[in-house]
């Protein structure tokens, strides 16, 4: 009798068995937080995931001999990005094991095989079926609570992908600071005094912005600072950017949000959020009526103290010019008030292939706090393989 058997989720039991497999692999570890359900789910349904109009996926679940779930995944492909790296590449994500390697070759084989009758070359993982700020990379270095949406799991995945062929396309860094005006580098002062002389360059918290422009300024920024400069970034439309906007919405705080402005142009924006993970741990996964009171409860009375860095852009045009640092200036005039908030600011992806924001952290103190890992394993062993140029 074969120690395990796989088998791909079709059911909603085996949906329910999908999302609950993690609460028994990490029960005991303070540092999990379990994922919204809801959210998960969204990643899955074609209604709500704009990505299922050119993409498709699979999962599956791995049970052992008792009919015990110990392990999942899930497969997919995007065929509007898929040859964006020069190689036809697919995703696996949401990758989780009890501590077996043979198990874990099980879903990797499945993965594999999918991708392969599909007509990938290559597989990167663990990714998500979505946006690079959600469900993305392999944590291996930091064992610290995660922040919101970003990935938490066991430390053994990292043998597991490695043994199987996995190797790292690019890092992504989270980097920590604390909120005090001593962190701030002079030379990012004094950088912003000199470009504010010019009267053309604005800068505008988010309650300063015309509310019929934000999207519209969001996603101009976006796809003009992303789109072509980094592999794999698809284009953003309006009503993606509107999707993520009512998203975020919720949880908005004012003196977190920057945009830049040259002469009206959106050229940058500095985007925080307060992390609300300390939350949604105590939610359990759900957006029932129990848990919305708790979210609500612990919304008063337990106000975060961390801000969460979720993206920061400047258009290609303007990326030498200093408007990061007119960004980061602005916000820390905030930051030394009495009536702000927060202690510390910690800014998620930061990849390996991103020197000049690697820098920008430096200059306000920040250190490197946790690690992920992006994999890639090619079919063709005999091809070569690169890593994630450099921006």
């Amino acid at each position: 009798m074969n120690k395990y058997t796989i088998q791909e989720l079709v059911t909603p039991r085996d949906n329910k068995d999908f999302l609950n497999l993690p609460s028994k692999l990490y029960k005991g570890k303070d540092n999990w937080v379990r994922p919204l359900d809801s959210d998960i789910n969204k990643v899955f349904d074609k209604e709500k995931n704009p990505l299922y109009v050119n993409g498709e996926t699979v999962r599956y679940l791995l049970k052992d001999i008792n009919g015990e779930v110990v392990g999942r995944i899930a497969a997919f492909i995007d065929y509007h990005t898929c040859k964006a790296t020069g190689i036809k590449a697919g995703g696996c994500g949401f990758f989780e094991c009890i501590n077996d390697y043979e198990a874990a070759e099980i879903l990797f084989d499945k993965a594999v095989e999918w991708l392969k009758s599909k007509g990938m070359e290559a597989v990167d993982g663990p990714i998500n079926f979505g946006p690079r700020h959600e469900y993305w990379g392999l944590l291996v270095d930091g064992d610290y609570r995660p922040n919101l949406g970003m990935p938490y799991n066991h430390f053994y995945y990292e043998e597991f992908f490695e043994k199987y062929g996995f190797k790292q396309y690019f890092k992504q860094y989270t980097y920590r600071t604390f909120l005090i005006a001593e962190n701030l580098n002079k030379l990012i002062a004094w950088k912003a005094e000199r470009l504010l002389r010019d009267k053309k360059y604005q800068v505008k918290m988010y309650s300063e912005v015309d509310p019929s422009k934000v999207v519209d300024d969001f996603v101009t920024i976006y796809n003009e600072a992303w789109v072509g400069d980094v592999p794999g970034i698809e284009e953003m439309s309006i009503k993606d950017g509107e999707a993520l906007y009512k998203q975020l919405k919720t949880i908005i705080d004012p003196k977190l949000m920057y945009f830049a402005y040259y002469d009206e142009r959106p050229v940058g924006f500095f985007i925080m959020v307060p992390d609300m993970n300390h939350i949604i741990q105590k939610m359990n996964g759900k957006t029932n009526l129990v848990g919305i009171l708790k979210y609500l409860y612990n919304k008063t009375f337990s106000k975060p103290k961390k801000a969460l860095g979720q993206i920061f852009g400047v258009v290609q045009e303007f990326q030498a010019r200093g408007v990061d640092a007119i960004l980061i200036y602005r916000f820390y005039q905030e930051c030394i008030k009495d009536s702000f908030n927060y202690d510390v600011l910690e800014m998620n992806w930061i990849g390996d292939f991103n020197p000049r924001m690697m820098h920008v952290m430096e200059y306000i103190g920040g250190e490197i706090y946790k690690t992920h890992v992006t994999y890639r394993k090619q079919f063709d062993p005999s091809r070569e393989f690169v890593r994630c140029p450099i921006i």
